[in-house]
């Protein structure tokens, strides 16, 4: 059954706890910023074959955060941050250095990417203040994780549109 009705109220339950909680809560708002980019990865990994097992690894560690940040005793390890990081430093020794801010949109995959970045920021704030309020254990490896995330799909906008050839635009402040 794809509905239950226990959450006509407003409530929700999270992993192994019988109390229910809002569905406005610090928690339930970061559970549902993480569920939205794995969402949005999957439009993401459709326009990039190239990445898409990296982007379903990506999803795969955001089930991880998820989970944890649910109460689950489930865990971030730091060999997943290093993955993030070598991936990332290997996109910028192809790429020119940033100079400025650049204008979203070189391509529509780029778009794509910068998007999931602002998703992952707001997923990567959601999560801090539900850490900040000690509503859940959250792992420091989670919020590097995190932060690395949205560093991992500024790295493939600007990566997309270098392998399209197209020259990434700074804004002019006119």
């Amino acid at each position: 059954m794809l509905y239950t009705r226990k959450g006509d109220q407003g409530t929700t339950k999270t992993f192994g706890c019988d109390q229910r909680i809002s569905k406005s809560s610090a928690i339930a708002e970061a559970l549902g910023s993480l569920d939205e980019i794995n969402s949005f990865i999957g439009i993401c990994k459709c326009q990039d074959n190239d990445h898409a097992n990296l982007l379903n690894q990506v999803q795969e560690d955001l089930f991880i955060i998820q989970a944890q940040v649910a109460g689950a005793d489930k865990k971030i390890e730091q060999a997943k941050i290093k993955k993030l990081e070598a991936v990332v430093d290997e996109i910028e020794k192809e790429l020119p250095p940033i100079t400025t801010f650049l204008i979203s949109g070189a391509n529509e995959l780029s778009a794509s990417f910068d998007f999931a970045r602002t998703i992952a920021r707001r997923a990567e704030r959601r999560v801090v203040a539900v850490a900040e309020e000690n509503l859940a254990k959250i792992e420091l490896e989670t919020l590097a994780y995190l932060n690395r995330l949205s560093s991992l799909f500024y790295a493939l906008a600007r990566h997309s549109a270098h392998k399209s050839g197209i020259k990434e635009s700074a804004p002019d402040y006119k």
